[in-house]
Order: structure tokens, then C-alpha cells, then sequence
């Protein structure tokens, strides 16, 4: 039975007694080694080899009711970013001082409800949050790479960020987690505008092949993209309202990433949709070429 309840081979004294499994008999399976002691309350059932998971499980059950599993293991949980420190980062609201072998306990004074998730059976901070947490533990370009790599993940919230930094008053993370979205924003207003106008070209032009819109392609997404003829378009915002240099470099970055797995990639600028019919001209030529 007990086997059946631990997660990642980790269960807790509160999670046994739950069950209805009373103290002395824990403290027997403890004796016979059926449950091997982690931390005070906190057991590994039957062997000590835990996985990553497991160990984040008793690190984040051995800081009691509330904690979570924060900062650079959770982003490393969610893939954003590898870490390789033998310590563990657990969040843990209060004012206690107690410290545990191995953890890194973060004590804010409170965390939001929306702040946290269970994810495969251990209690984490959200994306949104853990964004905001590494801002303040890693670098600044540990942190953009981070940021990257939630949206190649699927994981990216704009709204769940924005709500985030609004319940945390005085953090040091905001100022360059708030500069990060002004970059997203700005560049989201842009594109929408330049799809708007793309849009025109095939309502202008309707016997002009549709490209599948804002798809992913090998995990990058794309504005449009031509399965048959491997023909990927960008709408080129850099024209009209100027994105910063870090923007210009990703971008540049997908183009290279795609044309070295054999696409083309076509870049259309605001000024070049201003003249649907050359865009059209133009999309019918290359695919026309890649027939």
C-alpha cells in the first residue's frame, strides 16, 4: 500500500497518515528499512536511487505545507533551462528560519494561489512565476534564453506574466522581466497590424495560393509557410516600428535555422505590403519556381 501512495518513490509521514496508516506502524517500516528516512517526515520507499523528480519531491515536502518546488529547478522542470547545482530551490512562504540539508529555501511572505501548480505529482511554481524568480538568480542573458525558450515550448503566457507581476510588489526581478514584455508587446502589435495586411494580399488576390498561418515548423513559428513547396514567410516588422537589436538577431537566427534544414525563407516588410499586387506577383513566381 504504501509503495501504491509514494510518488517518484517519495511519500510523506502526513501523506501515510491519511491513509489511516498510524504512527507505530511507520515507525516499524522505518526499523525494517521499508521506509528509508530522507528528511524528519519525509521518506524514499524501499531504496535511496531517486531520480531528479524524486528528489525534488522530498525537498519540496520536507519544507512543509505550501512549499514548492521555485527558481532554477523549476525552470530546469520546465525545460527552460538546464541547471546543474546540487542544491535544491524550494519556495516556502513564512517566516521560518529552518534550514535543510541541500535546499535553497526562498521565504516570501506570501504566494499567490495562481502562483503555483502540481505538476507530475510535485507542487511548483507556474511558468509565469518561474520567469519572474530566475530573473532574479541567473544572469541577464540566462534569462532571455529562458524567456526563448518558453515560447519554443508552448509554455509562454503574456497574460499569466502580467498578472504575475502585478502581485509582486518590490520584486527585483520586475524591472527586467517588464522590459522583456515591452519588447513582446511591441513586437505582437506590430505583427498583428502586418497580418492584417497580409491578409489583403489574398483577399485582393483570391486565386493566390493561401499559405497554413502562424504554424510551428521543427518547434519555430512561423507567419506562413507552404508545406509542398518548403516555403516559409516572415512578416518582417524591423521597417515600421523598429524592434531592439535582440529581437533582430532571433529573428535572423530562425531564418538561418530553417534555410540550413533546406526551406526557403521569404521576409515581407511593411513597406513591401504597402503594393499587394507586387506581393502577389512575387509569391506567385516562387511557387511557381518550387513546383
Amino acid at each position: 500500500m504504501i509503495a501504491r501512495l509514494a510518488i517518484h518513490g517519495v511519500v510523506s509521514d502526513d501523506e501515510l497518515r491519511a491513509e489511516g496508516i498510524p504512527r507505530g506502524a511507520i515507525r516499524a517500516r522505518i526499523r525494517t528499512g521499508h521506509l528509508l528516512v530522507l528528511f524528519s517526515r519525509v521518506y524514499a520507499v524501499g531504496h535511496l536511487n531517486l531520480t531528479l523528480r524524486g528528489r525534488w519531491r522530498a525537498a519540496v515536502l520536507s519544507c512543509g505545507p505550501g512549499a514548492c518546488l521555485s527558481h532554477r529547478d523549476a525552470g530546469a522542470f520546465y525545460r527552460f533551462r538546464p541547471s546543474s547545482r546540487r542544491r535544491i530551490d524550494v519556495t516556502a512562504p513564512g517566516r521560518s528560519r529552518h534550514n535543510r540539508p541541500g535546499i535553497d529555501i526562498h521565504r516570501p511572505r506570501s504566494l499567490h494561489p495562481d502562483d503555483v501548480t502540481i505538476e507530475d505529482g510535485i507542487p511548483i511554481t507556474t511558468p509565469a512565476r518561474t520567469l519572474l524568480d530566475l530573473a532574479e538568480v541567473v544572469s541577464p542573458r540566462q534569462l532571455r534564453r529562458a524567456w526563448d525558450e518558453s515560447q519554443r515550448l508552448g509554455l509562454f503566457d503574456r497574460h499569466a506574466i502580467l498578472a504575475t507581476c502585478a502581485r509582486a510588489h518590490g520584486r527585483r526581478g520586475l524591472k527586467q522581466i517588464r522590459a522583456l514584455l515591452a519588447e513582446e508587446m511591441d513586437v505582437t502589435h506590430t505583427k498583428s497590424e502586418m497580418q492584417s495586411l497580409f491578409d489583403d494580399v489574398f483577399r485582393a488576390f483570391p486565386n493566390l495560393k493561401r499559405p497554413v498561418q502562424n504554424t510551428l515548423l521543427h518547434g519555430r513559428e512561423v507567419d506562413g509557410f507552404y508545406p509542398d513547396e518548403k516555403i516559409a514567410i516572415e512578416l518582417d516588422s524591423y521597417e515600421f516600428h523598429g524592434k531592439t537589436h535582440r529581437q533582430h538577431e532571433r529573428d535572423r537566427e530562425k531564418q538561418l535555422f530553417l534555410q540550413r534544414r533546406g526551406y526557403t525563407v521569404v521576409r515581407l516588410t511593411w513597406k513591401m505590403l504597402q503594393d499587394p499586387a507586387q506581393v502577389a506577383a512575387d509569391l506567385t513566381e516562387l511557387l511557381s519556381q518550387a513546383a
